[in-house]
């Protein structure tokens, strides 16, 4: 059975523009995504990774329509977010929530949790007291919290319980897709396996989509059905986790994955090195973005983009190496 399109993305290009000088009249143009294509399975776990500054959280703030891109389509359920207009996204809130990296800065330190959780039920509902409350307790109860944690601040919680209270207030409208934008990584690690473990099971619960996005390969790995890798704004490869974990194809990929940690130090895993820096997204490399970096470099690379190239069932890769071999 084919699996049944969440979102599809197509030619997604989203631009920043920056005043430079003393005042102000230099403009300076970032393409931070270009032509991007994706497509999101219903009830399926998306990794994205990639190094800072890939593009990995503005493809999910693009996503939630907090930033409106420059150019291109995302069909969510046959719908265009990017042509919506602004006094219609309030339709997709239900829909598509986010959680963010740091819970304390996403929640509002004056609200106690209570109020926190039900802020987005009153702005989207009409329960209210004791239906509104009975919900807010059901929503805690999900994440793993108790009535106990209803009148606490953000203060006042550790920053395992901040981030289940912001899943909590993520759930409140019965959305279909979650933005998890390193949901993790301000957590200690013991706090980022019961937040994993939690995620898990509230996916099977209430039958969500999770686009996750992280620099954690290792969390990535075990969460994820299927893994994006985005390198300088683009997408060079995706595939099954499985499969792109046990024979990556991109160049880039093949490094990045090389630098996870395994168990057995005698297994003859080598740790590719990648020599230089990142390019910066003002001054993007002409043809292939990775070939500055590429220890397989060709002529070809320097001068013309490489094609997406189908090498396994679901399996795509953007790489010269591919069509020339």
């Amino acid at each position: 059975m084919e699996a049944e399109i969440l979102v599809k993305i197509k030619g997604l290009t989203v631009e920043f523009v920056y005043s430079m000088g003393f005042i102000k009249r230099q403009h300076k143009r970032v393409t931070v995504l270009t032509n991007f294509d994706l497509e999101i399975f219903r009830g399926e776990t998306l990794g994205v990774v990639g190094e800072s500054g890939c593009g990995k959280t503005t493809l999910a703030n693009a996503l939630a329509r907090f930033i409106r891109p420059s150019a291109g389509q995302i069909l969510f359920e046959n719908l265009d977010l990017v042509t919506l207009a602004v006094n219609d996204l309030r339709l997709i809130r239900r829909n598509i929530q986010t959680v963010f990296q740091n819970p304390f800065n996403s929640l509002n330190p004056r609200m106690t949790v209570a109020q926190l959780v039900a802020e987005p039920i009153i702005t989207q509902t009409d329960l209210r007291k004791s239906a509104l409350k009975k919900r807010v307790l059901e929503l805690l109860e999900d994440v793993g919290l108790t009535a106990e944690h209803l009148d606490r601040h953000p203060h006042e919680l550790s920053g395992g319980q901040a981030q289940r209270v912001a899943i909590a207030r993520a759930l409140a409208l019965n959305p279909q897709l979650l933005l998890l934008d390193e949901p993790t990584s301000a957590l200690d690690v013991s706090v980022q396996a019961q937040v994993i473990n939690l995620l898990e099971k509230l996916q099977h619960q209430h039958t969500l989509t999770y686009l996750f996005i992280s620099h954690s390969l290792g969390v990535v790995q075990h969460i994820s059905n299927r893994i994006g890798v985005m390198y300088l704004g683009e997408l060079v490869e995706i595939a099954d986790r499985d499969e792109i974990v046990s024979a990556p194809q991109h160049p880039y990929t093949k490094a990045l994955f090389s630098s996870t940690p395994i168990p057995d130090p005698d297994s003859g895993h080598k740790r590719i090195h990648l020599e230089g820096t990142v390019p910066s997204l003002s001054v993007p490399p002409s043809g292939c973005r990775f070939h500055t970096r590429c220890p397989f470099v060709m002529e070809i690379c320097r001068v013309e983009k490489p094609l997406s190239q189908k090498v396994g069932f679901g399996h795509w890769v953007n790489c010269h190496l591919l069509h020339n071999s």
